[in-house]
């Protein structure tokens, strides 16, 4: 059976093995919290400049009829969905809050830090309007002004909401854990920087060349140093000895 040399890869974290030592965790987490705030100022001064400068309906257009700013209070979620359940809503966005917080304390990658920074700003955004605005205490209509064709009108924050998902979908395409492990791809193979080190097919004899004790690496897959103390045919068998 063709044996094939491996040239010796990178030993990567595997899952459970976190590469993050605690102070770059607590560093990432203020990181976390630095691009949830200014995501949320940034939101929150935009609906105040809307509510001055797009009141009595007064619309400016940017991108002709495909991107304008309208004021629009929307008592409801994204696509004017949940339209008379403002409380429900309510309690749903502090749960959510609540758990990216404590999640955000495991945070081990600058990508997952900003995805939950992003995602924190924008849901604490829309939380102060339905806490705060309009008409009511855990009632409060979301302000939107970012009006995209006829499709809806949305803000800061649901755009910070949508990048953060986004991003989020791109760590974990690349394997990218929140902690900052990476998943690795089919069976790894741990070798050294030797070249005697080679790999053999665990799928096929137990014993193809003659070793009688195969060295494993504990994840299934076999290696076998060719430094023996004795010579071994291709087929198994022992030279034999000159007389």
């Amino acid at each position: 059976m063709p044996v094939t040399v491996l040239d010796s890869p990178p030993v990567e974290p595997t899952a459970g093995e976190s590469p993050v030592l605690p102070v770059q965790r607590r560093r990432l987490a203020w990181v976390t919290f630095g691009i949830a705030a200014v995501t949320l100022l940034l939101d929150q001064l935009t609906k105040i400049w809307a509510l001055s400068a797009l009141a009595d309906g007064h619309r400016i257009e940017l991108l002709g009829e495909f991107l304008s700013l309208r004021l629009l209070r929307n008592p409801g979620a994204a696509f004017g969905l949940g339209y008379g359940y403002t409380w429900v809503l309510t309690i749903v966005v502090i749960a959510v809050v609540v758990v990216l917080v404590r999640v955000s304390r495991k945070i081990g990658s600058l990508g997952w830090a900003w995805a939950f920074g992003m995602l924190l700003g924008g849901a604490v955004g829309n939380l102060i309007d339905r806490l705060f605005r309009f008409p009511g205490f855990a009632h409060g209509h979301v302000i939107d002004f970012i009006a995209y064709w006829n499709w809806f009108v949305g803000n800061v924050a649901d755009i910070a909401i949508v990048a953060a998902a986004a991003l989020v979908i791109l760590l974990t395409f690349m394997g990218i854990h929140i902690d900052g492990t990476r998943e690795r791809r089919g069976a790894p193979v741990v070798v050294s920087d030797s070249p005697a080190v080679f790999e053999i097919d665990p799928l096929a004899d137990a014993d193809p060349l003659g070793v009688s004790e195969p060295i494993r690496d504990g994840q299934g897959t076999t290696v076998v140093d060719l430094e023996l103390n004795r010579e071994l045919e291709v087929d198994g068998t022992e030279p034999a000895e000159n007389e």
